[in-house]
C-alpha cells in the first residue's frame, strides 16, 4: 500500500468575512495618526480667511498705486496745460510786436512824403488834387496810429526833442522850444522821430520874469508923495509961468 502525503487530510484555513473588509492596517492604525489626519482636514478650511485678507491687501496696494500713477499723470496734464496757455501768450506777444515793428517800418518810410506835404502846406502850394491825394494820405497814417507832435512854447525835453538851433531869450523861465524846424512823430507810446526843435533858455544873470514884473508894480514914479498930488506941482508951475508972461 501506498502511503498518502503528509498534511493532505488537513483542511485549509478560510479568512474570517471582517477581515477582507477592514484593512488590517487600517483597523490597526494608531489614534495619533487619526488625530493627524482629522487636523488636517481642519486645516483645509482654516486658510480661507487668510487668503481673503492677502486679496484685500494687494487690491489696497494696487488702488494706491493706479491713483499715485493718475495723480502724476494729472500733474503732468496741469504741467502741459500751464506752458501752452504760456506759449499761446508769448505768441500773442510776438505776432502784436512784429505787427508794430512792420507798421512803423512802413510808416518811417513815409515821413519824407508827409513833411514835404507840409512844407507845401506852410508856403500855400496845397491846392487841387495834389491837396485832396495828400489829406488822404495823413488820414491813412493817422488811422494806422502815427501822431504827429512837437509844438512852439512846449518845454524842451530830450527824450522826444532834438535840439538843433540854441539861443537866449528873457521872455522864458526854462528850457523852451521856439522854433519847430521838423515835427516829430510817434506810434502810440515808440517815438519814431523826435520832434527837431530850435531852443531857448533864460538869460543868464536876468531876474526871472515874474520877479521882475512884481518889482516893476511894486515900484513908485519919482516926485510923487503918498497921496498923489504929483499932477498939482504942474499946474503950479503952470500957473506961476502964466503970472511971469502977464
Amino acid at each position: 500500500m501506498t502511503k498518502e502525503p503528509e498534511g493532505f487530510d488537513e483542511k485549509p484555513e478560510v479568512p474570517d468575512a471582517d477581515a477582507t473588509t477592514t484593512p488590517p492596517s487600517e483597523a490597526a492604525a494608531p489614534e495619533g495618526e487619526q488625530e493627524k489626519q482629522a487636523d488636517r482636514g481642519a486645516g483645509d478650511d482654516a486658510p480661507e480667511g487668510d487668503d481673503k485678507a492677502l486679496i484685500e491687501a494687494a487690491l489696497t496696494a494696487q488702488l494706491d498705486q493706479t491713483r499715485s500713477a493718475l495723480n502724476e499723470r494729472t500733474q503732468d496734464l496741469q504741467r502741459l496745460q500751464a506752458e501752452f496757455q504760456n506759449y499761446r501768450r508769448r505768441v500773442d506777444r510776438d505776432r502784436v510786436q512784429v505787427k508794430e515793428v512792420a507798421v512803423a517800418n512802413l510808416l518811417t518810410e513815409l515821413l519824407p512824403v508827409l513833411d514835404d506835404i507840409g512844407r507845401a502846406r506852410d508856403h500855400g502850394e496845397l491846392v487841387g488834387g495834389f491837396k485832396q491825394v495828400a489829406e488822404s494820405l495823413e488820414t491813412v497814417a493817422a488811422k494806422m496810429g502815427l501822431a504827429q507832435f512837437g509844438e512852439e512854447g512846449e518845454p524842451f525835453d530830450p527824450t522826444v526833442h532834438e535840439a538843433l538851433m540854441h539861443s537866449y531869450s528873457p521872455e522864458v523861465t526854462e528850457t523852451t522850444c521856439v522854433q519847430i524846424l521838423q515835427p516829430g512823430y510817434r506810434i502810440g507810446e515808440r517815438t519814431i522821430r523826435p520832434a527837431r526843435v530850435g531852443v531857448a533858455e533864460p538869460q543868464p544873470g536876468a531876474p526871472a520874469k515874474d520877479s521882475a514884473g512884481d518889482a516893476a508894480d511894486g515900484a513908485e514914479p519919482e516926485g510923487s508923495d503918498a497921496s498923489g498930488d504929483a499932477p498939482a506941482a504942474g499946474d503950479a508951475q503952470k500957473e506961476n509961468g502964466g503970472s511971469e508972461d502977464g
